[in-house]
This record gives C-alpha cells, sequence and structure tokens, in this order.
C-alpha cells in the first residue's frame, strides 16, 4: 500500500467497517485540539501544536492511539487500554473513549506548552 499523503486518504484507505471511528476519533483531536495541525506522520494520522501532539492508525482488532500519558490524573481513566511503549489500543469490539481521548489531547497540548516556555526560557539565557 503506498504511504497516503493526507489523513483523509488514510482513513479511505482503511477497512469500510473501521473508517467511522477512525473519523470520530480525528473529530474528537480536533475538537479538542482546533489549531493543531494535521498531517501525515510515520505513515499514521499526526496532530502537532508546540511539537507532537497525538498520532493513531488503524489495526485489525483495535486503533492504536499513540502519545505517552505523563500525567498521573490520566493514568487511570486509560489503564485498561494500555498498550506497549505507552501507546494505547482501543478495541474495536468496543465504543471508542472520546473524553479519555479529548482529555489525553489537552494534557498533550499544556505539556507541550510547558516544555517550549521551558526550551525557551532556557535558551533566550544561554544565548545572552
Amino acid at each position: 500500500m503506498p504511504v497516503p499523503q493526507s489523513v483523509d486518504e488514510y482513513i479511505a484507505c482503511a477497512p469500510a467497517e473501521v473508517r467511522p471511528a477512525l473519523q470520530a476519533i480525528r473529530a474528537t483531536v480536533r475538537e479538542a485540539a482546533p489549531t493543531a495541525e494535521e498531517r501525515i506522520s510515520y505513515r499514521m494520522p499526526a496532530y502537532f501544536l508546540d511539537g507532537a501532539l497525538v498520532y493513531f492508525a488503524a489495526f485489525k482488532r483495535h486503533i492504536g492511539f499513540y502519545p505517552p500519558v505523563r500525567d498521573a490524573s490520566l493514568k487511570p481513566l486509560v489503564a485498561r487500554y494500555a498498550g506497549p511503549k505507552g501507546n494505547f489500543q482501543f478495541p474495536l469490539s468496543e465504543p471508542i473513549p472520546h473524553a479519555a481521548i479529548g482529555r489525553i489531547v489537552k494534557a498533550r497540548i499544556e505539556e507541550n506548552r510547558v516544555r517550549k516556555a521551558a526550551g525557551g526560557k532556557a535558551t533566550s539565557k544561554s544565548g545572552e
């Protein structure tokens, strides 16, 4: 399969039964991060705002969702979906946890904002 050039193309190439879930996740991410840049990265839909926010991908039995969650208050909310390396696996046989996805995206926005602010301060001090 050729590398998709857009999120629309990625979703269009997914199996028909998975497309509604992918479209719904996309809408949830866009609602939580309306100004994030949407693009294909690592052959999957990705969203960027002051750095990478989240990625997602369709698999045979689940949708993979890729942000490491550092916010301790969110870990219990998504613990049952925990996959390897800090990603999440949302089974296609169950409802997608959109509220959790929205909270993860917002937490990632804040993590990136704090990281950027800290990096900005360090750069300006070292540049003086």
